[in-house]
């Protein structure tokens, strides 16, 4: 089986102001093309997390309330 052409990346940053922006998503074929283009968009960022976000995940059947719950909560 083949891998994925493009994964999800999720990143935590502090913007160059001082901001901190969580759950940014980002696609790429890894994780240096993501942080890449994480850079390209913000420029002089410090990046405080990365994690690889499981992509492609199909439901079969109704969502359920811990469905809704674990989207909103990012797990």
């Amino acid at each position: 089986m083949h891998a994925p052409a493009n994964m999800k990346y999720g990143f935590r940053i502090r913007t160059r102001s001082g901001a901190v922006v969580d759950n940014l998503l980002i696609f790429g074929r890894d994780e240096t093309e993501a942080e890449r283009k994480l850079r390209q968009m913000y420029m002089g960022c410090e990046i405080l997390e990365k994690r690889n976000v499981a992509s492609g995940a199909s439901r079969s059947g109704p969502v359920n309330y811990e469905d809704v719950v674990d989207l909103i909560s990012g797990h």
